[in-house]
This record gives structure tokens, C-alpha cells and sequence, in this order.
């Protein structure tokens, strides 16, 4: 006869703990995430890291904070103690970073762990230990003037199987440079220090201004990536978005610069990961990824974060408003023309107030010219000259006014901060692309089908395209039901009477059953339209006037997004007159 099922009996703690351990406790990196939570939920202002070998022979994170009572120090290593949660009331209103009350004894039951605190209102600091999920030491004194003090050695010592799985020292070192960096990255506030095998490894301190806080990021993100970004303030009635968002000008082939916090927690969630590339997909390349380090404040009973036990997941009781809040505010920050302050809901072109009385295109440029004198109010200058007195009046335009044309390819203009270069291609390209979106948002007329196409649909599809179908009606589509899993296309957008229709709709509706939303037929419009404003825009050799460049560079300025072209490139650089004076050693 086969085996015998065995008999239900309770399990040994110690071996429980090394099962609970198998949850938090993955790597290194694992540990020191959990104490790095743990130092900052006790209000840390400093904080010290120390490992070697990747940290799988040490870790050592020492803080400042209000430490541990004494009395405390033997429950911190026991299961299922915690100073975060009492009440079921507080696991729908979590604040503090960890709160599951099980990493520090299921990270004593797989390594040599100490623990040393002093409580902020007690004389003496206190010591326990314990080995591998064995017995807890009685507290004993020891020396430590503040805070608290975790030292975890020869991590898995007690598991050998699981320490087989850790990688190179080089591979475990990436991890723990990658979970201290987040953290860096949410908490400006706290200073923190890094040393691996007696090196350093990063040392930032607090940073308590915006100065600071960008120099913490070029640390750590690289001076190119903090030259790039904007800031982001929103406030709403119940969410709110703050941190620094990367122009378009600066991607990367990879998201490995994409900091995102939810209540200043780390998190991975589609949700957000959809808003962001839906709010860059006009001014990124399609196999690009932005930048940017935001944290999304949210009401705790709106969201749960104890979905996981690495609570890198949440789940939101509202998605949907949390997705259209982050793309719409994100647009907005992205959407403000050449030139302007990029400022979330306060973003406000410096032209914005001025009376747009005439919608100026390139394709008549005799009345361009005679649009830019009368809103300037300039006297016409001839070709590759420029009034100077006009450089000495208080309202220069953001981009000032053209000098030159180089090589056929680029304006060079004077502002009020010294010299602004313009792709005078990419920039027009811009501005035709939006003039194009302006003109189907006017008149989006549709084409009836010759001949109806019929689209078999899942269940899924079916109840997305009921839910959404006065949307696809908004767009141009007649759609109608035909039978339990038909539908029949009678009509689409004219832009779109050339496409494969079906695929379409089918992408589309897969998209909303998933994210609850899709961006699948604008996005296939606006390519289209992106290629008509490519092919239609001034190409490079063509010589213009100084009028023609002032009359494109006004342009730039009511334009939403011309700081980049269509395909995420900048259209305009500005080179400042310290800029200038430091290339030619001027005051040295």
C-alpha cells in the first residue's frame, strides 16, 4: 500500500518562525528593508547601514530614534508582537512602514541576531540576543547614548538549503544599494550612511530643502536625471502628488529610474504604471521609459497595503480615481508650452494671458508675420538683423526673439536669460501636431462602412464595450450588438477608415477589461496625425525670415507640450549668459 496521509499536529515555533521567515526574509536585501522601515516608523533622523559580503556575513543598521523599552526587547524578537496595530480599526488606518509584527523573530530564526536600544525617556540602553530561533536572552545592559541598534550576522546559518540560493556577493551588494536608494529617495528628512566591507558606499545627508533634495537625487539618479526634472505639487480634496516628474528629453531604455510611493511606501502597481504612460505617450518614444520619483498621498482606509507580505502591491478601493487623478495632473505638468514654468496645477505660461486672438499656421506665412507684429507690437526688421531696443523692454517673450538661422536647421533667438537655440523642424513639427489634435477635437466627422465588419467578442469584450460605448460613439464609432458574442462595426472615425479596425477594437477592449480605461484609439489617431505634422512640417535648408522664426517661436510659446518634439527630442535648449561667460573664462 501507498503512504499513510499523516496526522494534523502543531508544528514546532521554531520551525514555524523559519516558515514565516520564507515570506519576509528573501535575501539580504529582505532584512535590511525591514529595518530600515522599522528605524524610520521610530522617527529616525539619522541612520547608519554597515554590511559585509553582500550581507550575507553582516548587516548592521543603527538610528537614532525613540529606541525600545526595555520590557520590550524580548517581544520585539517574539511572533506576532508589534507596536503598530492593537485594534482592527488600526489595520484599516496603517501609517507606520511595517506592522505585521513578524519580521524581526523570523529574521532572528534564520541568523546570530542582537539587538540593542535605548528608550528616549529611559538612562540605560539595553541588549538581548538570540541564535537561529533559539531561546531569547534576558535583557542585559550594554553602552548606547541613542536609539536603537540591529546586528544580523551569517545570515541562513541555520537553513543551509535557502543559503544555497543567494547569488554573488556583487549581486546581493546591488540589492541592498537598491532598497537603501528607495528609501533615500522617500525620506529626504533622514540622513542616511552606507558601508560596505569598511568602504563607503553613499553617505546623504538630510535634506530639508529643495536644493538639498535635488542634490540627494543627483547622488543617487545621476546629475542627468536631476537636471531633467520638474516639480510636481498637486492637492486635491482626497489625494495628493508630490516629488519631480522628467521631461520627455531624458528617458531610459529600462524603467530602473521610476521611484513611485504610496503614503511614502515603495509600491509596484499597474494602475500607476498605466496613468504614467498614457500621460507621456504624445512626447516619448514607444519603447522609452520616463523618470520620475512621486509619492501619492491617500486617505489609509482607501487603500489596502497588506495585500503582500513584501507590501510592494496594494489595492485601492477607488483605482479608477487614482488613475485618472495621476494621469490627468501628470498631462497637465507636461503639457505647458516652451518656455513656461512647469508647476503641477499652478503650471501657468508666462504668454498664457495673452489674448490668442488668432490661430497662427505656418502653411500662410505672409499672415503669420502680421499676426507676430501685432502682438508684439514690433517694427519689421530684415533678414538677419534684430532690433536690439527690443531686447531692453520688460516683456521679452519666454523665447525671446530670433537672431540668426544656422545652417538652415537652427534658430538662434536672444531672451532675457542670454541665447535659446530652436530644431526649427522638431519645433514646427510640434506645434502642426497640435493643430491637427485641435482640428479633430472640432470635427472628428466619421465614415460609414461600405461594408460592416462583423468582430467576434469575448465576454469580457462584450460587457467593456457596453460599459464604454457611449465613448466609442464620442469618437466616431457607430458599434452595435449582433447575437451573445457579435459585434458589427458600421461606422469609424475617418482617420481610421485605412486601419485594421478589428485588431483595434479588440486591443482596445481587452485594455479596459484590464485597466479599466484605454487610450488604444487615440493612441492609433494621434500616430497617424503625428505623421501628417511630420511630413507636413518646414524641413531643414529651407531659409526663413527673422519674421518666420519670431512668428515660429510665438508659436512655440501657445503651444502645449513644444519643449518636445513627437517623438520625446527637445526643441529648444537655453543657454544661459553664465553658460556662455564659463565657456569663454569671462571674469576668471
Amino acid at each position: 500500500m501507498g503512504n499513510q496521509p499523516a496526522r494534523i499536529q502543531s508544528l514546532d515555533s521554531t520551525l514555524i518562525n523559519q516558515i514565516a521567515a520564507g515570506e519576509v526574509v528573501e535575501r539580504p536585501a529582505s532584512v535590511l528593508k525591514e529595518l530600515l522601515e522599522n528605524s524610520l516608523d521610530a522617527g529616525a533622523q539619522n541612520i547608519t547601514v554597515e554590511a559585509e559580503r553582500g550581507g550575507c556575513k553582516r548587516i548592521y543598521v543603527a538610528d537614532d530614534g525613540v529606541g525600545v523599552h526595555k520590557e520590550d526587547l524580548v517581544l520585539a524578537l517574539s511572533r506576532h508582537a508589534t507596536s503598530k496595530l492593537s485594534t482592527l480599526a488600526d489595520l484599516q488606518h496603517i501609517h507606520s512602514l511595517g506592522f505585521r509584527g513578524e519580521a524581526l523573530p523570523s529574521i532572528a530564526s534564520v541568523a546570530r541576531t542582537r539587538l540593542k536600544s535605548k528608550w528616549h525617556q529611559a538612562d540605560l540602553a539595553w541588549e538581548v540576543s538570540c541564535e537561529g530561533g533559539g531561546g531569547i536572552e534576558a535583557p542585559k545592559p550594554t553602552a548606547l547614548s541613542k536609539g536603537t541598534l540591529v546586528e544580523v550576522s551569517d545570515l541562513f546559518f541555520s537553513t543551509p538549503a535557502r543559503r544555497k540560493f543567494l547569488k554573488s556577493e556583487t549581486t546581493e551588494l546591488h540589492h541592498l544599494d537598491q532598497v537603501l536608494k528607495r528609501l533615500a529617495l522617500s525620506r529626504f528628512d533622514v540622513g542616511f550612511t552606507f558601508q560596505h566591507n569598511g568602504r563607503s558606499k553613499g553617505q546623504w545627508p538630510r535634506a530639508l530643502d529643495e536644493n538639498q533634495q535635488r542634490k540627494r537625487i543627483a547622488a543617487i539618479c545621476g546629475t542627468a536625471m536631476a537636471d531633467s526634472l520638474v516639480r510636481v505639487d498637486v492637492v486635491s480634496d482626497v489625494l495628493s502628488l508630490q516629488g519631480w516628474l522628467g521631461l520627455p528629453t531624458f528617458s531610459r531604455a529600462h524603467p530602473d529610474m521610476q521611484y513611485f510611493y504610496l503614503n511614502e511606501r515603495f509600491i509596484r502597481d499597474k494602475t500607476i504604471s498605466h496613468a504614467v504612460r498614457q500621460a507621456f505617450r504624445d512626447v516619448l518614444y514607444h519603447d522609452r521609459h520616463s523618470v520620475f520619483v512621486l509619492n501619492l498621498s491617500v486617505d489609509p482606509t482607501r487603500v489596502d497595503v497588506n495585500v503582500h507580505p513584501a507590501k510592494q502591491e496594494v489595492r485601492f478601493r477607488d483605482a479608477r480615481m487614482v488613475h485618472d487623478f495621476i494621469y490627468r495632473e501628470l498631462h497637465r505638468v507636461l503639457s505647458c508650452p516652451a518656455g513656461g514654468a512647469r508647476q503641477g496645477t499652478e503650471a501657468v505660461s508666462p504668454v498664457a494671458e495673452m489674448p490668442r486672438q488668432v490661430n497662427m499656421r505656418w502653411s500662410a506665412v505672409r499672415e503669420q508675420r502680421t499676426v507676430y507684429a501685432a502682438l508684439s507690437q514690433a517694427p519689421a526688421v530684415s533678414d538677419g538683423q534684430a532690433d536690439d531696443r527690443l531686447l531692453d523692454e520688460a516683456e521679452v517673450p519666454p523665447l525671446g526673439y530670433a537672431l540668426a538661422q544656422l545652417h538652415g536647421v537652427y534658430i538662434l533667438a536672444q531672451n532675457a536669460n542670454g541665447l535659446v537655440l530652436v530644431d526649427m523642424h522638431a519645433a514646427h513639427e510640434r506645434i502642426s501636431y497640435e493643430q491637427l489634435k485641435t482640428a479633430l477635437d472640432a470635427d472628428a466627422s466619421s465614415q460609414p462602412l461600405l461594408v460592416p465588419i462583423n468582430i467576434a467578442v469575448s465576454a469580457g469584450e462584450l460587457k467593456s464595450w457596453q460599459e464604454h460605448a457611449d465613448q466609442f460613439a464620442q469618437l466616431g464609432f457607430e458599434i452595435e450588438r449582433l447575437g451573445e458574442d457579435n459585434l458589427i462595426v458600421r461606422q469609424v472615425p475617418a482617420v481610421l477608415q485605412r486601419e485594421n479596425v478589428a485588431e483595434l477594437i479588440h486591443d482596445v477592449l481587452s485594455e479596459i477589461n484590464e485597466h479599466g480605461s484605454s487610450s488604444g484609439i487615440m493612441d492609433r489617431i494621434r500616430e497617424i496625425l503625428a505623421t501628417r505634422a511630420c511630413y507636413g512640417s518646414v524641413r531643414a535648408n529651407r531659409r526663413l525670415s527673422i519674421e518666420e522664426m519670431n512668428a515660429l517661436l510665438r508659436d512655440m510659446e501657445s503651444t502645449e507640450r513644444s519643449g518636445q518634439c513627437n517623438h520625446g527630442r527637445p526643441t529648444f535648449v537655453q543657454l544661459s549668459m553664465s553658460d556662455l561667460d564659463h565657456w569663454f573664462m569671462r571674469g576668471r
